[in-house]
């Protein structure tokens, strides 16, 4: 069957269920959002007279979950008219609307009872042959379709999000001994194509996979804790960014997600699984049921394992909960000696065998908690699920971590794990023993060809992993050398097909000299022996920027030469990019800001992973973009005079999306804000993005690419559209909107996007834009207020508004 998603219902409006309508909005999906009817009016309903059957009663609590949800930061949606696409209603007037809709997918209480009792009246509309799926975290899938008919039962299947779904990438697919293969092999792919998911194939166990064994190591983590007497503090120190975690670490994403969801969970696997070695793992220590009772829940009730309030001075403070006293101290800074020496280690699979061999209790912690989670996972197959790469991608899509258990397993080494493990006194399951015996080092390898493989227990062999054809992953190039050039801060990697990659390898990817030379040497050797070439990384972001310690350091020391020079070599590789005779793809994700933002405008096609977070922001240093940033917005906005718009609107608007120093919030955004163009992509999983890259390169060779000529016919306008703007610019400063510092780099800017004090519009070249550029940003670099903002930035990671 060629199944098509056009419309989809969600049952169900709660925290969950409107964000995951949001997220088929986000992918341009109708949607119908539909929960239950009020049983009461409000007081203000009754003041209107409205009665228990107005539509507005009748859809009041949809309309609200939806309204709130739309309200959350970070937002559920791309862009906030996506929401356009959503029709809310409720089960008692429109469940009959759900016979138009591909797949419908619950997502109402966790009660079984109201579950079977939804899908009875489901039965009776839903079209035969559509998707039906179940958002359940707890209960069985296979308990839910009880007494539905075998079509029903035939296309049924868990589908388990994590919240928020825009944001956590992880996909549970739940299959019940009745539901088609083809219903599977269906919903893998479309959560991988077009939600953007890593789509993990579970068993209808309890939890299923992510929280069985996510919740399992939060939970071992608690009783390592009480064991060597750690604080709250300590613990989140131990498990955040040191090991691929999240700055949240342990305590504080406890209190963001809700102590209850942690205990719910937990309860329920201390209750379902009799037949769990660690079973006692997962009983709730006395604080956290006097937690729960005092419903010091987290964030939704102010407090949990940490609080927020104000000190005397009415300064915010942070308070960490004592544990042994349950009582809210001051929030101690942390420090370990086994952490200190890890400083210095960048790559994160080098750290393991530093932490655990600390001779602190640091490194006790490190040595007690590894060692649960290896024994743990290792006696999870084939229970939960029979390939252990499942597991990793289920903790890295769904917990945020950057390495999975086995990854990190690998890393510390497999053997070394296993004598961890035991020296703890914990139970490995028999296989990892037979496979080391049978001289399986690794639970993961890469072939000759570059393919990533994973050992598989039935075969006793490295097989590949299912699905990775679609992806290019760079390390894997790396590992088979195909790395053809390189130097401290960019590599140039061959990707086959007559495509080579720049990859970025600074700190933050931040755009330097090194960098700079990259792309040169990467468009030169394109030039001579390749047909194309694709600009990206699978870091976690795309590029932060320029290198600002650098233009600090030689600002500082008024070095002006040689920033002179370091702008121009910026601008001249912008161009050497824009102006090769091979076309150019960038593949951005994450942050794209400044000079990465600047890269992005000058390729001939750009490839963006739908969270790409895009920006010109020298404004906040006080600074312009002059890596070809300026020349470009406005090059940009004058091909769209010719649409008949007002000039001067066009060129005010761009002229605030820079000054304002906009991010788009997303890719969808970045078009709005003319970051991207129309024949620039979107591609919803960030995993496929430089294979979709590599493609869009192939195809424009293949289309005869030919080299662009650069533009001399920019119109720009003059002292007419200047004195605009130095008008608007001088309000703003007298409404103290601005200071004297952003005004003098707003004129600037405006002086730029005029062509300078023309007494009339011109038409000017792209290297005549370029040199104003480059004379702006060193005038600035001379103020001592751009200075004290750059040093702000360096020293707090905060602009400073002088």
């Amino acid at each position: 069957m060629n199944r098509t998603i056009k419309k989809v219902a969600v049952l169900g409006s709660g925290v969950m269920g409107s964000r995951i309508a949001c997220h088929f909005a986000n992918i341009g999906v109708q949607v119908l959002l539909l929960d239950i009817s009020p049983k009461e009016l409000l007081p203000a309903e009754e003041a209107k007279g409205l009665k228990l059957d107005s539509p507005l009663v009748k859809n009041r609590l949809v309309n609200s979950a939806l309204e709130a949800t739309v309200k959350a930061n970070p937002s559920p949606l791309y862009r906030k008219q996506d929401v356009s696409r959503i029709k809310t209603g409720n089960f008692d007037d429109n469940l009959k609307d759900i016979a138009g809709c591909d797949w419908t997918i619950e997502v109402v209480v966790e009660r079984l009872d109201i579950k079977q009792s939804l899908f009875e009246r489901v039965e009776q509309f839903r079209k035969p042959g559509t998707l039906i799926t179940s958002n359940t975290s707890g209960i069985p899938i296979h308990m839910m379709t009880e007494g539905r008919s075998d079509d029903f039962k035939k296309h049924f299947c868990g589908t388990h999000f994590f919240n928020p779904p825009r944001y956590l990438k992880l996909l549970e697919i739940i299959p019940t001994p009745d539901t088609d293969q083809a219903v599977v092999d269906f919903l893998m792919h479309y959560g991988d194509l077009y939600l953007g998911k890593t789509t993990v194939l579970a068993k209808d166990t309890p939890a299923f996979i992510a929280n069985r064994v996510g919740v399992f190591a939060i939970m071992d983590v608690i009783q390592v804790m009480q064991q060597l007497g750690l604080s709250v503090e300590e613990v989140d120190k131990l498990t955040g960014p040191v090991i691929g975690h999240a700055k949240s670490a342990t305590f504080r994403t406890s209190d963001v997600v809700g102590l209850d969801t942690l205990m719910n969970v937990a309860n329920g696997l201390a209750q379902n699984l009799p037949n769990d070695e660690a079973k006692a793992v997962f009983q709730l220590p006395d604080y956290l049921k006097k937690m729960g009772e005092n419903k010091w829940l987290g964030d939704k009730t102010g407090q949990g394992f940490y609080k927020k309030t104000k000190d005397d001075k009415g300064k915010t403070a942070i308070l960490a909960l004592d544990l042994n006293t349950l009582e809210y101290q001051p929030s101690q800074k942390v420090k370990f000696a086994t952490l200190e020496t890890t400083k210095a280690i960048e790559k994160l699979a080098d750290r393991f065998k530093v932490l655990v061999a600390g001779k602190d209790k640091a490194g006790e912690f490190y040595r007690k908690s590894f060692a649960g989670l290896f024994a743990y996972v290792s006696n999870r197959i084939p229970e939960i699920t029979d390939a252990l790469y499942k597991i990793d991608d289920a903790l890295r899509a769904g917990f945020g971590w950057d390495m999975g258990p086995f990854e990190t397993w690998d890393a510390l080494g497999v053997q070394k794990g296993l004598e961890l493990a035991k020296a703890e006194g914990k139970t490995v399951a028999p296989w990892i023993e037979e496979m080391l015996a049978a001289g399986h080092e690794t639970f993961y390898k890469v072939n000759e060809a570059g393919v990533k493989q994973f050992y598989d227990l039935d075969s006793k062999s490295y097989q590949a992993i299912p699905g990775m054809e679609n992806f290019v992953i760079l390390d894997n190039l790396r590992a088979t050398g195909k790395v053809v050039w390189k130097n401290s801060g960019a590599s140039v990697l061959d990707m086959g097909d007559g495509i080579l990659n720049v990859e970025f390898h600074s700190k933050m990817n931040a755009l330097g000299s090194d960098v700079i030379q990259g792309l040169m040497k990467g468009v030169e050797l394109a030039e001579k022996d390749f047909r194309g070439l694709v600009v990206g990384n699978d870091a976690p972001n795309f590029s932060a920027g320029a290198n600002l310690g650098l233009v600090y350091m030689y600002a500082l020391d008024q070095e002006y030469d040689e920033l002179n020079l370091m702008i121009a070599q910026f601008q001249q590789a912008m161009m050497r990019m824009r102006y090769s005779s091979i076309p150019v793809v960038s593949a951005p994700h994450g942050l794209a800001l400044g000079g990465g933002c600047e890269l992005n405008l000058h390729a001939d096609k750009v490839v963006a992973a739908a969270e790409t977070y895009m920006g010109l922001v020298e404004f906040g240093v006080g600074l312009i973009p002059a890596g070809g940033g300026t020349k470009e917005m406005t090059l940009r906005t004058a091909l769209k005079y010719e649409e008949g718009e007002p000039e001067y609107n066009l060129i005010r608007n761009t002229f605030m999306t820079i000054s304002t120093a906009k991010v788009s919030t997303s890719a969808a955004e970045a078009f709005d804000l003319g970051f991207l163009r129309p024949g620039d992509e979107v591609v919803v999983n960030s995993n496929r993005v430089i294979a979709q890259a590599k493609a869009a390169a192939i195809e424009l060779a293949d289309a005869g690419y030919t080299q662009p000529v650069q533009k001399t016919n920019i119109k720009v306008h003059g002292k007419g559209a200047l004195g605009m703007f130095m008008t608007g610019v001088h309000a703003m400063r007298q409404g103290n909107y601005i200071s004297d510092h952003d005004m003098k780099i707003a004129n600037k800017l405006a002086f730029i996007m005029c062509g300078g004090d023309l007494s009339a519009p011109t038409e000017v070249s792209e290297q005549y834009l370029l040199d104003l550029e480059r004379e702006a940003f060193l005038s600035l670099t001379g103020e001592r207020k751009t200075l004290e903002r750059i040093q702000s930035i360096l020293t707090t990671g905060k602009p400073l508004r002088n």
